[in-house]
């Protein structure tokens, strides 16, 4: 069973939806001490880093988090949810996040884009598969995903196993260990989002 974290930071509902769909059972889970009773966990999120670190330091569930991902059962952020993985975010100050995946997170340079280019970086972009990775099982190599995001992550390229670009490639998918994280919303991007949560709960 998987376990959604629920910290008021994220699409709640659309996510619990969309593991229905695939025929997995999936629980929002409030409560730190309740993680480890599942088999795999997402975090997804929307909104501001900042918040989103206090709400789950608040709770006690940053704490939770980070023991599950040193269990080696697969762990998976999307979108905000993904950029909390990493150790901070220039997001209003230098924020500490949670310390799973070595990088930080950056707001899109505007300087590099084209006139006709907006921030935030919203609706349907292309990810192409940097490194295989299972739960890009049935993917082709290049497809296409749902966005809305104002910062990015940055980290090291061999933890990168999707780019994408806009105005210039920027890290859209990342994996270290068991731990997974996609900028995109998987669970608003139809069949391919749905194909990878499929993917995450098989693993």
């Amino acid at each position: 069973m998987v376990a959604i974290v629920d910290y008021n930071m994220g699409n709640l509902g659309s996510v619990l939806n969309a593991f229905d769909k695939v025929g997995v059972k999936a629980k929002l889970v409030s409560k730190p001490e309740k993680l480890k009773e599942f088999g795999r966990v997402v975090l997804p999120g929307v909104g501001a880093f900042p918040d989103a670190m206090e709400h789950l330091k608040s709770s006690g569930m940053d704490k939770a988090i980070v023991e599950f991902a040193s269990s080696g059962k697969p762990l998976m952020g999307t979108c905000l949810g993904m950029q909390l993985l990493l150790d901070e975010s220039e997001e209003f100050g230098i924020n500490r996040g949670l310390g799973l995946i070595p990088g930080r997170v950056q707001a899109f340079d505007k300087s590099r884009f084209d006139h006709t280019l907006k921030v935030p970086h919203m609706g349907w972009n292309e990810l192409f598969i940097q490194s295989q990775n299972p739960l890009f099982e049935g993917l082709p190599d290049a497809f296409y995903l749902y966005f809305v995001h104002s910062f990015h992550v940055v980290t090291e390229s061999r933890y990168v196993i999707g780019n994408t670009y806009y105005g210039y490639t920027f890290a859209s998918a990342i994996a270290k260990d068991n731990i997974y994280g996609f900028q995109p919303h998987p669970e608003k991007s139809h069949n391919n989002g749905l194909k990878i949560i499929k993917n995450f709960a098989s693993l």
